[in-house]
């Protein structure tokens, strides 16, 4: 794309360094060119990956129409950049982009910033306030986050998407908007609607054309170009001279994982600037992503567990003080500070009977792998002697 040709290419390494100098969109191959998308201020999208390409196909045959677009990707991939291109690219391009983060606003406040109140609708309301849907009339509104909406908007939000009108809050008058919506979220809308914490047909509704943007660990071709794009950027604004980046530094960059995207990446390039006392960039390169496989990585973390299995091993562990017995002065219903019969009601409904006993009597499990699988834990119970039930 011509009218972006602002971006800083890889010379050859010269003294085992990669030379910022020269800068050509041409030989970068930014994705976005004239084959791609065209028009004048479209937001800057660095990347020349196959994955990048294939979302910027898609954002080329989505934009001139009206469709709902949902974009998903994890935190720091750009969504609010390719929402900001499909706006550019369409037809409403003259019209205003509406920006909303669903879960910046408290839920209370959130159906009046997206419709708008009538004075007096609510204690401090005290003039009328138009709503981003009608700020975005003609124009795009783009929902960030939209898996935090309440599920009290939601079918209000549903209604505006299809009949294009509301009203607002503490008000009777039906109002109408011509609004594209576009949403993001880096949560699994299929997973919450099958826990009820979105409703299904707001998100078929919003999904007529879902956008996946791929993660910065899927497409390392791309770190080199953003590299050389956000130095050159932030030497600019510091009037610093940074002519290079060494090679060492530069691999060390592409094989971090960057579980923050391009937004950690870009923090990181920007502190790297900051420190630079030379033409050389150079700065302490991110910690390595840890895993659970390696033990010398420091402790692993407990995976999450419910609160009912929680309770059961907080019984368990009683149990264990207690070698087994349940009543009594030193028992585990004493300890707990419940009643006995409480206890056992709260043994039986989480699966601890009499019925599972070790055959070496007086054994039990260590506690620490309670946390661990379901067949750690039925191990562990079954291991349990109880002296009294």
């Amino acid at each position: 794309m011509a009218t972006q040709a602002g971006w800083a290419t890889e010379a050859p390494a010269v003294n085992n360094t990669a030379s910022f100098e020269i800068e050509d969109a041409t030989s970068a191959k930014v994705a976005l060119d004239s084959n791609e998308l065209s028009g004048i201020g479209l937001p800057r999208i660095v990347g020349n990956s196959a994955a990048l390409r294939r979302v910027l196909g898609m954002v080329r045959i989505v934009a001139p129409t009206d469709a709902t677009v949902l974009i998903q990707g994890e935190t720091g991939t750009g969504k609010e950049l390719i929402a900001e291109a499909i706006h550019k690219c369409s037809d409403r391009s003259n019209g205003p982009f509406v920006k909303v983060n669903c879960a910046a606003i408290p839920a209370g406040l959130l159906e009046s910033e997206l419709f708008g109140h009538e004075r007096g609708a609510y204690t401090g309301a005290v003039a009328r306030c138009i709503g981003r849907f009608e700020r975005a009339n003609r124009g795009t509104l783009f929902l960030d986050e939209i898996g935090d909406l309440p599920l009290e908007l939601q079918p209000k939000l549903l209604r505006v998407i299809q009949e294009r009108q509301f009203e607002r809050l503490g008000g009777a008058a039906t109002l109408h908007t011509d609004v594209r919506v576009i949403c993001a979220t880096h949560r699994n809308l299929n997973e919450m609607v099958e826990e009820r914490q979105f409703r299904a047909d707001l998100f078929y509704r919003l999904s007529v054309f879902p956008i996946e943007l791929p993660p910065l660990r899927e497409r390392p071709e791309d770190i080199r170009l953003l590299v050389h794009h956000f130095a050159m950027d932030y030497a600019a604004r510091m009037n610093k001279r940074i002519t290079s980046i060494s090679e060492q530094s530069m691999t060390a960059l592409v094989r971090h994982s960057w579980p923050g995207n391009v937004r950690e990446l870009q923090n990181f390039i920007e502190r790297s600037v900051i420190l630079a006392t030379g033409a050389v960039l150079n700065g302490s390169l991110p910690e390595p992503t840890r895993t659970t496989h390696d033990d010398s990585q420091g402790p692993k973390l407990s995976a999450p567990v419910t609160l009912e299995q929680a309770e059961r091993s907080h019984i368990l562990q009683t149990l264990q003080q207690t070698e087994g017995v349940v009543g009594g002065q030193n028992g585990a219903a004493a300890k707990l500070g419940l009643p006995r019969t409480t206890l056992i009601a709260k043994m039986k409904r989480l699966g601890i009977n009499a019925s599972q006993r070790s055959e070496h009597s007086g054994a039990l499990a260590p506690m620490s792998s309670v946390y661990g699988n379901a067949m750690q834990k039925d191990r562990a119970i079954a291991r349990l002697v109880f002296t009294e039930l």
